[in-house]
């Protein structure tokens, strides 16, 4: 199933196999309540609920991260404040509000 499909069929990339005891957590990604678990990063998060964690700016092609360790630039997503933080390495916190679309640049 290609990652539009797992999206409309509200199906993450992602599905959680052990490590269920730690404490729940919710977090707002572009404005919509994400359930995640303490010690989760925020790519996690996002990609258990949804099956890519941004679209690419220049290609508009769905992306859930490359390289999973904070080197590539692959998973930037935006505070609800605006501060850039990468998602594969950034861990959720309580009330956490992240935007998964890039900012729109000036003409």
């Amino acid at each position: 199933m290609n990652p539009h499909a797992l999206k409309k069929a509200g199906l993450g990339l992602l599905h959680r196999v052990a490590e269920t005891g730690r404490t729940p957590l919710t977090l707002l990604v572009d404005g919509q309540p994400v359930q995640a678990l303490a010690g989760d990063t925020v790519l996690t998060a996002i990609l258990q609920h949804q099956a890519a964690l941004r679209h690419n700016e220049f290609s508009g092609q769905p992306r859930a991260g490359f390289c999973l360790m904070g080197a590539c630039q692959d998973c930037w997503v935006r505070t609800a404040q605006g501060q850039r933080l990468r998602a594969c390495s950034t861990l959720v916190s309580p009330g956490l509000s992240v935007l998964t679309q890039a900012e729109e640049s000036p003409l």
